[in-house]
């Protein structure tokens, strides 16, 4: 029967200790609490003008509340608007606030079919909004 020796040779006291190091980070990491959400308490709503978009520009209004009911200042919005279909080029828009939680602009879309937008904008903290809005059948022209 064999029997190690009671003394581990040097270079396997830097394996036992590089070991305990990483299971002890990996332990820490994987007990933090999860983020919330980071948008989960702000209610969006888009309106367009036509109220059934078409092929071509629309004038698009995005509204945004907190939980509370209070309007959400970002001062601007990005919008990439793409359809639920791959091979189509996204189409881009910038919303600027036109009244407290209210955001204006113009989105062209380029096809009829099923669309979605990704609304995005950033708190002066520096949390960011990240929303997605189905857009369904956008109009032929």
């Amino acid at each position: 029967m064999y029997f190690p020796s009671a003394r581990p040779h040097p270079h396997q006291w830097r394996q036992v200790v590089v070991c305990l190091l990483l299971s002890g980070a990996l332990t820490v990491m994987g007990c933090r609490p999860k983020p919330a959400t980071k948008d989960a308490d702000i209610n969006l709503s888009v309106h367009f003008n036509p109220d059934r978009p078409a092929v071509g520009p629309a004038a698009v209004t995005i509204s945004l509340r907190d939980a509370a009911g209070e309007p959400v200042h970002l001062g601007a919005l990005d919008v990439e608007a793409n359809m639920n279909h791959a091979g189509m080029r996204p189409v881009f828009a910038h919303l600027k606030e036109t009244e407290p939680g209210r955001y204006s602009g113009s989105i062209d879309f380029t096809m009829g079919g099923d669309w979605f937008l990704l609304v995005s904008g950033k708190f002066p903290g520096g949390r960011h909004l990240d929303k997605k809005v189905d857009v369904p059948g956008v109009g032929s022209k």
